[in-house]
């Protein structure tokens, strides 16, 4: 499969809606070159924001600006964007609904060499509690481009989550991307996996090894956590047998619990992958930690596997 990196082609996305509407700035906390908002930078210095290390700052900047009808994009590592910055997120931001757009980069573990203080596994759980706060996590850069058009588009909060690795091309190129709705990338007949983010590619590898075991696994792309349309993820599970979720994120607040909750008193097994309530290290490489804490194709598999057996 063709692989991209999310992190260029949402620069160049933000680009483009800087090209077509002058109301769009950009806010960076020092990190441009690695967010990717240096595209912005140099094709619109005067609507680009140099805050430093300083995210409550630039949080309540973007308030304000928003406040003024600008539409304000704030960049930062993940875990900065929704930790560091989180009470000016919800005090200026979410509570009055302000049209702030907060991009966090080099999201999950995806930072490898940083380790625990760089990797953010709680952010999703931290911005979905927010009222307001719209999260989504696109699974490859095609489907960044689609996600970073609808929040601009989108009045009030939003949080995106992106990866910094090359991911492999998955998203449909005729589906046009929809706050809140799920979508069907492998369709199967035994069982379905929730997925987003990297595990999305993992979950299309492991359902291709179940099919040589003679098992149909469907894999749903969940790309939009908050909001999440409920009913089409139940009825994305009518007739499987078991239920399975994945996230590069701790299995607490995120995607597992926004799932698990929907089917809460369904009876059919749900398994969850994720990571196991701990933090994230430093590695040589970002395979070694999605190996490392079990988010991989063949833990899908097991996972499958544990539930056609009961």
């Amino acid at each position: 499969m063709k692989e991209l990196n999310p992190r260029v082609v949402y620069g160049e996305t933000l680009r483009s809606l800087g090209e077509k509407d002058q109301r769009v700035v950009a806010l960076e906390a020092d990190l441009g070159g690695s967010t990717m908002s240096c595209l912005f930078e140099r094709a619109f210095p005067d609507r680009f924001f140099e805050m430093g290390i300083a995210e409550q700052n630039m949080a309540s900047f973007a308030a304000g600006l928003a406040i003024e009808g600008k539409i304000p994009f704030i960049h930062s590592f993940a875990v900065f964007a929704s930790g560091r910055a989180y009470d000016q997120i919800r005090q200026g931001i979410c509570i009055g609904n302000v049209n702030v757009k907060i991009v966090g980069s080099s999201s999950g573990l995806s930072d490898f060499g940083d380790g625990a203080t760089h990797q953010s596994i709680e952010d999703t759980a931290l911005m979905c509690s927010l009222p307001n706060m719209t999260v989504l996590e696109p699974m490859d850069a095609a489907e960044t481009e689609k996600i970073v058009e609808a929040a601009y588009r989108h009045q009030g909060p939003v949080y995106i989550r992106i990866n910094r690795n090359d991911l492999p091309i998955l998203y449909p190129e005729d589906h046009d991307f929809v706050i809140g709705e799920p979508v069907v990338i492998r369709e199967g007949t035994d069982l379905v996996v929730f997925a987003s983010g990297v595990m999305v590619s993992k979950a299309v590898s492991a359902a291709n090894q179940l099919a040589e075991m003679g098992f149909s696994l469907k894999v749903v792309n969940v790309s939009s956590l908050k909001p999440l349309n409920a009913e089409r993820v139940k009825e994305l599970a009518n007739g499987v047998q078991g239920i399975i979720t994945a996230q590069e994120h701790s299995q607490l607040g995120g995607l597992a619990s926004i799932i698990t909750s929907i089917f809460k008193g369904d009876g059919r097994p749900i398994e969850t992958i994720g990571v196991a309530d701990r933090f994230g290290q430093s590695a040589k490489s970002y395979e070694d930690l999605l190996q490392h804490y079990g988010l991989t194709e063949e833990e899908i598999v097991a996972s499958a596997q544990r539930i056609l057996r009961r």
